[in-house]
């Protein structure tokens, strides 16, 4: 059986010399893809050439998600026709299509990898390889409106995998990455990658940078799945983080960002996926907690095996804790009313510190913040995510400034506003970074001892 290499990767560069020399560094496990629609005014069989044969010839239309206008099929044939000309390793072909008489006399030395993108909330996937046209390779691409869509491939690429159908299928969208990384474990053969110097040719297409450090080329069918709930998760740290101590440990682990809003769609991803570890983030850290019956906040979840009754703990909490058992004892202003201002509140508590808290629901006056005279104050809004995010409570933190020795910040960024102005005004400052790390290596022992996988 013809495969392709497991990696996929369109070259999306605005200039062909950057593509082509791009193309030229892919390892063994990646080739490239010459998206004709991409280049309509470029020699079909001179792009093909220029990879030296070496590349997926394909082009898409405007209807599934490329630019070849849907009502000129004749000349997106006829580019495919010229590129023909190069010898390209393989040529996509819509599903649908008739074998044309001058592709088929090429089919000895090009194969054939038949395409077929399916409109939203259509997963028929299922029904198409019972019957499926001639071909060397099949590639069905849906699109995921909720992280349990996921599913609706995994019985499928596991069906091809074991009747030998050269197979890929995954959804688009961030809630669809999940299909996409876990492709190989669940029996997929090949699947798509973004260039690492230009951008993705679909949503949710990630970097094939990112992807290898991922292993995901490697991964198996006894992978267990980790991630990070909640939204926005794309750009999280957890990942990369993660993933590296898992291969570390040789632990049988993958973690990945899992887009949830709600509660409801957390849990019905936590069965459908058979998730072994959480991370949750907001806006699930009350929520989720509530729903599985836990006294408190939490970011943390896991257990041994599918099925099992899940256990959680905060490792904010702890790293919390771990830090500011060397501050300077007193009064401390919180900042905010969600599940990390929750757990800050029982860590200071906790000490036996004073606390006062100051959110949009409840704002503390500016009087009162004076004659508190905290000591100390905890940054825990979600104010510092979004890079012109504004310094939260400007005139609270001014009235505090006074007393205040210390600050901490548990937005993970360099460059917030209240880490400025805590720097700026010579307190001593525990960034979001270092609180991360710490709840994270905390997560990660969690994962590697208590979840599944050899």
């Amino acid at each position: 059986m013809s495969l392709p290499p497991f990696y996929i990767v369109p070259l999306t560069h605005s200039d062909w010399e950057d593509a082509r020399a791009y193309a030229k560094k892919l390892p063994n496990e990646a080739i490239a893809e010459v998206r004709l629609d991409l280049t309509p005014d470029a020699d079909p069989e001179y792009l093909v050439d220029s990879l030296k044969r070496r590349c997926v010839v394909s082009s898409r239309r405007v209807s599934e998600g490329g630019r070849w206008p849907d009502e000129d099929e004749a000349g997106r044939l006829e580019s495919i026709k010229k590129a023909l000309k190069g010898r390209p390793q393989w040529i996509d072909l819509e599903w649908d299509l008739e074998i044309p008489d001058w592709l088929e006399a090429e089919l000895t030395h090009t194969r054939l990898l038949r395409s077929f993108h399916a409109p939203p909330a259509v997963f028929d996937l299922e029904a198409r390889l019972q019957e499926p046209p001639r071909g060397d390779a099949y590639k069905w691409v849906g699109h995921a409106s909720r992280l349990s869509d996921n599913t609706h491939v995994k019985s499928s690429l596991a069906w091809a995998r074991d009747h030998h159908i050269a197979l890929s299928a995954f959804l688009t969208g961030n809630k669809g990455i999940v299909s996409r990384c876990m492709q190989a474990a669940w029996g997929g053969a090949f699947v798509y990658a973004a260039p690492d110097n230009a951008a993705a040719s679909a949503p949710g297409q990630l970097k094939l940078g990112t992807m290898t450090a991922w292993r995901c080329h490697k991964l198996h069918p006894s992978y267990g799945l980790c991630g990070v709930l909640g939204s926005p998760v794309i750009q999280s740290a957890g990942p990369a983080f993660h993933n590296l101590r898992f291969q570390r440990s040789f632990k049988d682990l993958i973690y990945l960002p899992l887009e949830a809003q709600t509660p409801a769609e957390a849990m019905d991803a936590m069965k459908s996926l058979s998730l072994l570890g959480a991370s949750v983030t907001m806006p699930l850290k009350e929520t989720l907690s509530a729903i599985l019956n836990f006294s408190a906040p939490i970011n943390t979840m896991w257990r041994r095996a599918d099925g099992d009754v899940w256990q959680a703990t905060s490792t904010d909490a702890e790293a919390l804790e771990f830090y500011i058992k060397d501050f300077q004892g007193g009064p401390v202003l919180v900042l905010g009313s969600g599940g990390v201002a929750k757990t800050s509140m029982r860590v200071i508590e906790k000490r036996g510190w004073p606390a006062l808290q100051c959110s949009r629901r409840s704002p503390a006056p500016v009087a009162d913040v004076a004659r508190f005279a905290p000591a100390g104050v905890i940054q825990a809004t979600s104010l510092g995510m979004g890079e012109d995010d504004p310094m939260p409570f400007p005139e609270v933190l001014e009235a505090a400034l006074p007393s205040l020795r210390w600050a901490a910040e548990w937005v993970n960024s360099d460059a917030t506003a209240f880490s400025a102005w805590a720097s700026g005004a010579g307190l001593q400052l525990l960034s979001g970074a270092e609180l991360f790390e710490k709840q994270a290596a905390l997560q990660s022992r969690i994962f590697v001892t208590e979840c599944g996988g050899l």
